[in-house]
């Protein structure tokens, strides 16, 4: 996931899920741009959003107003983006950070740790770009994958179904 997406945004959606080709999202634990240790399995039971993206990439840019709004909106009910900075270096993601208002968690995947663990779904669905989202339900399974800028009624409607997800 390294090119930036200018064309079109697209939705990929995995088959659907049953008790034997579930696709559940992969589980990882990393260090956010605050220092603190960030697990997605603290998650378990609440809907999220792995968003990998960068500073220097304009649609990336242009998404994130979207997803702190809807942040704030979602968070009471155990939502939240993950942000995965990708090619970035840490004093440039954080002033982008702050400037940017990001009110969710911000790892920077330095060794391609955490996008070695989406790359399947890379192959799968043939995303090599950012943005990329990974939705993810709040029975822990991924819901859609979003390719490219989204805006803010799609992203709206990703969170809805994932927070809807196995029940």
């Amino acid at each position: 996931m390294l090119a930036c997406q200018p064309e079109k945004a697209e939705t990929a959606r995995p088959e659907a899920a049953t008790a034997d080709n579930a696709v559940s999202a992969p589980v990882f634990t990393a260090r956010t741009l605050d220092g603190e240790t960030f697990s997605t399995a603290e998650l378990e039971g609440k809907a999220y959003i792995v968003n990998f993206f960068a500073s220097w990439c304009p649609p990336c840019r242009m998404e994130i107003p979207d997803m702190v709004e809807l942040q704030k909106q979602f968070e009471a009910r155990g939502f939240t983006f993950i942000g995965i900075a990708v090619n970035e270096q840490d004093d440039r993601i954080r002033s982008f950070v702050e400037e940017s208002g990001i009110n969710y968690p911000v790892i920077v995947d330095q060794n391609d740790e955490l996008g070695s663990l989406y790359r399947p779904f890379d192959a799968a669905y043939n995303l090599r770009s950012i943005p990329t989202s990974f939705v993810v339900g709040s029975d822990g399974r991924i819901v859609s994958v979003l390719v490219g800028m989204q805006s803010h009624e799609a992203f709206s409607k990703a969170i809805q179904q994932a927070i809807g997800a196995g029940k």
